[in-house]
């Protein structure tokens, strides 16, 4: 708690957020207060989430598995639901002798890699983004642990990668067009619509994804794509055409769904 903070300014802050639909006015309050740097800062902060900005955004970070992640205004900010995926890929890469090799596409602000290499302690991480804005919280973020890219997908990636990937990780946009106006107002009011529009079933991006993969995947290597149970089928029928295994695996507590495509040894 900073040092200018007190329990009036608290309440104050409490009944702002609150007025303005703030589901968890407290819990925010202590944390823009543990944030701000000077009162007029604070106040400042408090105004931009009154008018809707994601926290995440107002904080400059996001909690995301345990770690403190930078997150610039205006980027995607890394949902927990994720999390998932990380624990996932985490354990498959664990099986791997010597140090894995590391892919993490549509990577945003890198919060998945970070999180991956914490996990493990040891990887061999690269990461890309469309976003310039993204890959720099990514670089940001990953400095000293990751090569990261800007550029479409498999585009940026240097050649001498094919074939060499163990684990590839990605959240690509999975929303379909349509639905895009349903998500609240925090999501596609203040983040990049190329990171929620997934095209009119939502698995444009997620089939790119998944068509490229056996070309970067060592034997044996993996990829694990984040989607919704809905999509989840058709994901893993994707994963299927391109010639890989495929299992759905599914968390009820996170409410979230990934599908694990495994190359031919």
């Amino acid at each position: 708690m900073s040092v200018f903070s007190s329990s009036i300014a608290t309440t104050a802050i409490v009944a702002r957020l609150r007025a303005a639909g703030c589901v968890f006015a407290e819990d925010e309050a202590g944390l823009l207060l543990s944030t701000a740097s000077t009162p007029a800062d604070l106040d400042a902060m408090v105004a931009r989430r009154v008018a809707g900005e994601p926290l995440e955004h107002v904080l400059g970070w996001a909690e995301f598995c345990g770690l403190r992640v930078y997150v610039e205004p205006g980027v995607f900010v890394p949902r927990p639901r994720t999390g998932f995926l990380i624990s996932a890929a985490v354990g498959l890469a664990r099986e791997i002798e010597g140090t894995p090799v590391v892919l993490d596409l549509c990577c945003g602000t890198g919060a998945m890699g970070a999180a991956l290499v914490a996990g493990l302690g040891r990887a061999e991480l690269h990461a890309a983004d469309l976003d310039p804005a993204a890959v720099r919280c990514a670089r940001r973020n990953l400095s000293g642990t990751a090569s990261v890219y800007e550029g479409d997908l498999y585009e940026p990636l240097p050649a001498t990668l094919r074939g060499r990937v163990d684990i590839l990780i990605a959240s690509p946009p999975y929303v379909p067009s349509e639905s895009v106006g349903l998500l609240p107002p925090e999501a596609r009011l203040h983040e990049p619509l190329h990171a929620l529009d997934g095209g009119a079933d939502g698995l444009d991006v997620v089939r790119r994804v998944i068509g490229g993969a056996p070309g970067w995947l060592a034997p044996g290597g993996r990829l694990l794509v984040e989607t919704s149970e809905r999509q989840a089928e058709a994901t893993a029928d994707a994963v299927r055409a391109a010639g890989l295994d495929a299992r759905v695996t599914t968390s009820d507590d996170l409410d979230a769904t990934a599908v694990i495509g495994t190359r031919h040894p």
